[in-house]
């Protein structure tokens, strides 16, 4: 129980960060994107080191290291599988009203949130500091995208308010996928083992297909050094809670 304890506490305190946006809405576009640089290089760096130096670690120690590798490889396909679902219904459905590509933005975000949810309950599960692990990773990612949910949504014609609630009811799928994962646990020992290569899969493909071409599209040479340490921070973050 207290382990559920831990799922729950973290997955809805994620949640929560949906409301992060309003914060974002006060300033202005160019602070923004300066801040959205920075935070963006954060999250790609604790993605990775948390796939590297946490979940695959972990991972090969609970089965052998080649079918651990190929589950991992088949998450990374799940995931582009499922990103290219989504982007080509966000392009077949650009004409039709205004809203269209803000309710596929919902429906993209909360199946991102459920699986988010899974990570969190199979590591705590595993052991709480590779929980903790896996939180501070996927919180670190969930600033900027919370900010570009809620852009999204105002851009595809939500009012602030609604946008921020809709935006924070989807979040609390986290939860429910928290949820599952702690029962699909207890009823399948072995399910562990599938969701680790899930998670770690997950981790590189949004760090290295979505987060660090954000960083490359920088043009200044100061601000590509500042993001590319703070990718490393990221990184360096990750190690430092190996070692805890």
């Amino acid at each position: 129980m207290i382990i559920l304890g831990y799922i729950l506490i973290a997955t809805f305190s994620l949640s929560f960060f949906a409301l992060l946006g309003v914060f974002f809405l006060a300033l202005n576009q160019k602070s923004t994107q300066n801040i959205l640089l920075f935070l963006v290089s954060l999250s790609a760096g604790t993605l990775m080191g948390g796939a590297f130096l946490h979940l695959m670690p972990e991972g090969i120690s609970k089965q052998p290291a080649e079918n651990f590798f190929l589950m991992m490889l088949g998450s990374f396909i799940l995931f582009f599988f499922i990103e290219k679902i989504l982007h080509w219904q966000h392009c077949h459905n650009e004409e039709e009203e205004i809203h269209s590509f803000g309710y596929m933005s919902l429906i993209g975000s909360g199946v991102h949130h459920f699986i988010d949810g899974l990570i969190i309950a199979a590591t705590f599960l595993v052991d709480v500091k590779l929980g903790i692990a896996a939180v501070i990773a996927i919180g670190l990612h969930e600033i900027p995208q919370e900010i570009g949910n809620c852009a999204i949504l105002l851009c595809a014609g939500f009012k602030k308010t609604k946008a921020l609630l809709l935006n924070l009811a989807v979040s609390l799928t986290m939860v429910a996928g928290g949820l599952l994962g702690y029962f699909m646990a207890l009823g399948a020992e072995n399910v562990i083992t599938y969701l680790l290569p899930l998670a770690a899969g997950g981790f590189l493909y949004i760090s290295t297909s979505d987060l660090i071409p954000e960083i490359r599209k920088e043009k200044d040479i100061k601000k590509s050094f500042y993001s590319f340490g703070i990718f490393l921070l990221g990184l360096g973050i990750m190690y430092l809670t190996k070692l805890i």
